[in-house]
């Protein structure tokens, strides 16, 4: 097994025609290692902008290692960058916050800016979540909305801050909407728009299942033995294009998301919003579901409510996110009906 430094020599050097590609896109947001393919499990290092942000998943990092991959990094690019690390090799992957772990300089912890596909995004390597602000591997999903947003109306779903529907602005949808259960989500997204002016979209917070069942004109029920709760009430209607992209698993008073076990709840009301002659863009990123099983179980869903998928397209993530299987946790779907 290849040492760390040689498996970062190896991973920047294969990806140099394709960050000369996205730097001629006006995209300086991808990642430099993805450590499970590229020989150093639990190590990935992403650039946000002018932000270089390290993280580790199975055991903290030393400075003087820390110091070596930014210089590396910075070598191979051929720009500074700001770094941030970020600790999640403890419980439940939370970010070690502690005076212990290495603190970045202010001015990588300020607001920063990346920009991929042309457009601007809101940079923050700490924040009150745990995730990046925007995900880097679902880049060619945003990519091909925007090339085929152009006179549509778009709902996103699970919309987290916004990039998709950001895309389909830029791509010239004549109608966004962006939904997410998260304030602190819209608010990025909100702020993701503000970085981009001349573009529109609205923003609705919202259980999933409350908002979606309305919009598919089904009734609006809570789980087993929860009350009903008070929830915004929105008009029935369909989408030209929708976006799907679930967490892995969350539970509200409402329903379940539970990609591995019952991913046909969140796709049956989706397909309902879905135009006739519409597209829905459906993704799961559960890297223990096959693509060949998941992409049966959502056509045999489509059929079985009466809208079977005319064209079914996927889209692969990118370069920086190699897969040595073939499967890639992140799998999308493009259903054409």
């Amino acid at each position: 097994m290849p040492s760390l430094d040689q498996a970062l020599r190896a991973a920047l050097l294969q990806r140099e025609p394709l960050l000369a590609e996205l730097h001629a896109q006006a995209t300086d947001c991808y990642r430099l290692f993805h450590g499970s393919q590229e020989g150093a499990p639990g190590l990935t290092l992403d650039r946000y902008g002018p932000q270089l942000l390290v993280q580790s998943f199975h055991q903290p990092l030393d400075q003087a290692l820390l110091t070596d991959l930014l210089g590396q990094v910075e070598a191979a690019l051929g720009v500074p960058l700001l770094l941030v690390y970020n600790d999640r090799s403890g419980g439940n992957s939370r970010i070690d916050r502690s005076a212990a772990a290495h603190q970045p300089d202010a001015a990588a912890l300020a607001d920063l800016v990346g920009r991929e596909w042309g457009l601007n995004y809101r940079v923050r390597g700490r924040h009150p979540g745990q995730d990046p602000l925007l995900f880097l591997d679902l880049r060619n999903a945003r990519g091909w909305v925007k090339a085929h947003s152009a006179g549509k109306s778009v709902l996103n779903l699970f919309a987290y801050t916004c990039g998709v529907g950001l895309c389909a602005a830029a791509g010239g949808a004549n109608e966004v909407c962006n939904l997410d259960f998260a304030e602190g989500n819209l608010a990025v997204g909100r702020e993701n728009l503000a970085l981009n002016p001349g573009l529109a979209m609205s923003f609705v917070q919202s259980d999933y299942f409350s908002a979606i069942r309305q919009l598919a004109g089904l009734p609006v029920s809570s789980r087993r033995g929860h009350r009903l709760p008070s929830y915004q009430r929105l008009a029935q209607r369909a989408f030209d294009l929708v976006f799907l992209d679930p967490p892995a698993w969350a539970k509200s008073a409402f329903g379940t998301v539970d990609l591995l076990r019952d991913y046909q709840s969140l796709l049956k009301p989706a397909l309902l919003t879905t135009a006739d002659d519409g597209v829905l863009v459906c993704c799961n990123n559960l890297a223990k579901v096959a693509l060949a099983d998941w992409r049966e179980q959502v056509l045999r869903c489509a059929s079985k409510l009466g809208r079977p998928v005319r064209d079914c397209q996927q889209i692969e993530p990118a370069a920086d996110f190699p897969s040595r299987d073939g499967q890639p946790p992140l799998k999308t779907l493009v259903l054409r009906f």
